[in-house]
């Protein structure tokens, strides 16, 4: 698999928190020839197994995006609409927005909003018509409509909707793909909801019972202009070992055994410390009698908005690190 079209393709695969089946099949499409067994669990997670005599590693990343959905239809046809995740309206207005079948708008705000202080019931979605019952037959209430931006490459950067956490799920894949036989029992789970509470990886967690667990994400970047410092890594620097977010503080042991891993390999890695903001580490750790637990991210800057970025070195130096994590 060539790694940006795996991307470029994730990445335009519909999955708002709760309607993750585009992007599942679509992962399970890829995953299959890699797999001993794939199965889905009744929550929607997707987990791959590759099977090994030795202890049990969970790898994660959640498949699912934030996004929109449709609270009201006004009588002009206008469509209002609720959060799937942190979305900041300031960071999206005026954004092409998509809706699962097709149906194509744009997110803005009330003309007298102020731009600063603007709120979700500030802002409204046009889809071109002039009245209710013409917006009623293209969507419903309870509708989802995620971002309708494109993927491109800038030199080894990656500009797109949705990197977070599409470019994770295609760090697994690749893992997958270059993995030679393992010690280790492994999983890859690519979770639900995890953008709206870390759902997925519970469930996930939980049925699995692994003695180790490694969540890939996206994580902040400290390296831009006016950067409020609520990240500690920067892009193109490599492979992110998270050290904690605010779901997670991760065990000694596995950070230890990346770093080693990453210095014995010569793998360019920085360490991590997220201020605002969690991970799948965080459900994956407390599960049962508590889990060894850390993350590799990706550093990403304008996480959550429709221009997410991201060093493709970054990304390749992330699937090294899982493939010498399992060798040792």
């Amino acid at each position: 698999m060539e790694l940006y079209s795996v991307i470029e393709t994730l990445c335009r695969a519909y999955g708002p928190s709760g309607d993750e089946a585009e992007v599942r099949a679509v992962i399970e499409n890829l995953a299959r020839p890699f797999a001993d067994d794939i199965f889905t669990d009744t929550l929607g997670n997707l987990i791959v197994h590759k099977r090994g005599e030795g202890q049990k590693i969970l790898f994660t990343a959640h498949m699912d995006s934030i996004g929109f959905i449709v609270t009201h239809i006004e009588e002009q046809g206008y469509l209002r609409c609720g959060r799937l995740g942190g979305i900041s309206p300031k960071e999206t207005v005026f954004t092409p927005v998509r809706f699962k079948n097709g149906v194509r708008g744009i997110f803005l705000k009330e003309e007298k909003a102020e731009f600063e202080k603007l709120k979700l019931d500030e802002c409204f979605f046009d889809i071109g018509v002039k009245s209710r019952e013409e917006a009623a037959a293209m969507v419903q209430v309870g509708d989802t409509a995620v971002y309708d931006g494109p993927t491109f490459c800038s030199r080894s950067k990656v500009i797109s909707p949705y990197l977070d956490n599409r470019v994770s799920c295609a760090v697994l894949l690749l893992a997958l793909e270059k993995l030679e036989q393992s010690m280790y029992d492994l999983y890859f789970a690519f979770t639900v909801q995890e953008e709206v509470g870390l759902r997925g990886a519970k469930t996930a967690a939980y049925g699995i019972a692994p003695e180790w667990g490694i969540s890939v994400d996206v994580t902040d970047t400290d390296d831009t202009p006016g950067s409020e410092k609520s990240g500690t890594v920067q892009l193109g620097k490599g492979a992110a070992i998270k050290i904690m977010d605010r779901s997670i503080i991760c065990h000694p042991e596995v950070v230890q055994r990346l770093e080693q891993a990453a210095k014995a390999t010569g793998i360019s890695f920085q360490r991590e410390i997220m201020r605002d903001g969690g991970t799948d580490a965080g459900a994956v750790h407390t599960t049962q009698l508590g889990v060894r637990t850390g993350g590799i991210s990706i550093p990403c800057r304008y996480i959550h908005t429709p221009v997410e970025t991201v060093d493709l070195k970054d990304v390749d130096a992330c699937v090294n690190l899982i493939l010498e994590f399992v060798k040792m």
